[in-house]
């Protein structure tokens, strides 16, 4: 167990509760810390916190707000190593690939959202009125994060609001809590007071943010259940909602795709992350003349994976993050078998401490059976034989997700014809699940409501205000 016990931050200081609860190692199943338990009062001191410092953060210039992200990440830059290691021990993600990427990343998207500006624009200016259009900071904004890529998506939360001026109370996954509560403390110290602070807790502590009548925009990452729940609570205020929920990405790989080329970068867009990321590849469609090869060589490379605990340098994939979520994918795999599905790598959970699940390739599966039509969140990747390439675009805009979506050929104009007819909110061609801090990335159908990244992403801190000046 860690000696140090971490603490909430709220109105810049560090607070300690009564009541802790459990964090666990996946890569063992047995608890080697515990976390902060906060209750209704500690929120309603961290929302009443954020309220009293928005007035004067909101008034501090745009280019001092800047300077506060960019000395966050040089601070974090300072102590990665620290971030790394608590992030790959509770995740699960292996230290030297998967923990130290996303901190790096961490880093380089807080210097990038430093460097964005937004700007006013003339709408009118004539010899009746100058009208133009401004954007002000909201308040207080909730940030709930998921267990996958905790530290990423913290960042990716907090630094615009901040940027344009609201305070921040956030809350982390109560599995993957304890790099969240570092980064806040390494955040928090540089910056004033109740700009930003963090609660902790399960489940009925997102439901009270959710309904908390002090905070003006709630910013969610994860499921599209948990979505629903969060806009149907926000109603009371019209709380403005930022929601990137759940995906079950499709590709599609045309006839002239060649084979040995797309076959390791695919596997990588199915697989990083073991599968844990929202926008992974879930669902592959290959064309028949395709098929066989594709997964073959797809289960070549599952096969030579190396799994591991996030601290051995020899693991590539970590394990699955929880019991919940390990006993799921569990289920998907038994469920493909009794269908008739035919697994090339894996299908079945290894033996010994952990929750350790095989990357996965199975084949003689098909829409309408759980492992295609549900997202696995998990190392299962389903192999899906077609005939007509319009057929597969159908079956691939089938269902309610929307969230990313591609098209993998050797012929670039026609892969991107076909991909600007996918129902999602990014299509890539000859890639998948790689994203940009300049470009806004967000869901169609359920998959979410709002982009995030970049100008766009940027203006989702905001509310227009209209100024209009007679003459």
């Amino acid at each position: 167990m860690m000696t140090v016990e971490p603490c909430l931050i709220i109105d810049g200081q560090a607070r300690a509760t009564a009541a802790r609860f459990d964090v666990i190692n996946p890569a063992t199943g047995v608890a080697f810390a515990t976390c902060p338990q906060a209750g209704a009062e500690d929120l309603d001191d961290a929302v009443a916190a954020a309220r009293r410092a928005f007035p004067t953060w909101a008034a501090t210039p745009i280019e001092d707000r800047a300077a506060r992200l960019l000395a966050i990440a040089d601070a974090v830059e300072a102590r990665k190593a620290e971030i790394i290691r608590l992030l790959s021990t509770e995740q699960g993600k292996p230290m030297a690939g998967g923990a130290a990427g996303e901190v790096g990343a961490a880093i380089m998207w807080t210097r990038f959202t430093a460097g964005l500006r937004p700007e006013v624009e003339l709408i009118q200016d004539d010899a009746t009125a100058r009208i133009e259009l401004h954007r002000r900071p909201l308040g207080v904004v909730a940030s709930i994060t998921p267990w996958n890529h905790p530290v990423l998506i913290a960042v990716w939360h907090i630094l615009p609001a901040l940027l344009a001026g609201n305070c921040v109370v956030i809350k982390p996954s109560s599995y993957t809590p304890l790099s969240t509560l570092l980064l806040v403390e390494i955040a928090a110290a540089l910056l004033p007071p109740g700009v930003l602070n963090v609660v902790t807790g399960e489940g009925a502590m997102g439901q009270a943010i959710s309904g908390h009548p002090g905070i003006d925009k709630i910013v969610f990452t994860g499921s599209t259940p948990t979505g629903r729940r969060i806009m149907a609570n926000a109603a009371g205020n019209l709380k403005r909602l930022t929601l990137e929920l759940g995906g079950n990405d499709a590709a599609i790989i045309l006839p002239d795709a060649d084979v040995d080329v797309v076959a390791p970068k695919i596997f990588a867009k199915a697989f990083g992350n073991s599968g844990q990321t929202c926008a992974a590849l879930k669902r592959l469609y290959v064309h028949d003349s395709l098929h066989d090869a594709l997964a073959g060589k797809l289960a070549d490379l599952a096969r030579a994976a190396k799994l591991g605990p996030g601290d051995d340098p020899e693991s590539q994939f970590g394990p699955v993050q929880n019991r919940a979520q390990f006993d799921r994918v569990c289920e998907l795999a038994a469920d493909a078998k009794a269908r008739g599905g035919r697994f090339l790598a894996g299908g079945e959970p290894l033996s010994g401490p952990g929750y350790f699940f095989p990357l996965s390739v199975v084949v003689d599966v098909t829409d309408g059976m759980r492992v295609v039509d549900e997202e696995q969140f998990g190392p299962i990747l389903p192999v899906i034989r077609y005939h007509d390439v319009e057929d597969a675009l159908a079956r691939a805009n089938a269902g309610e997700n929307g969230l990313g979506g591609s098209v993998w050929s050797s012929d670039v104009a026609a892969a991107t014809a076909l991909a600007q007819r996918l129902i999602c909110g990014t299509a890539w061609v000859n890639d998948h699940a790689s994203l940009s801090p300049a470009a806004p990335f967000g869901g169609a159908k359920q998959s979410g409501i709002g982009v995030e990244f970049g100008l766009h992403g940027l203006q989702e801190y905001q509310q227009v205000q209209v100024l209009r000046v007679a003459r």
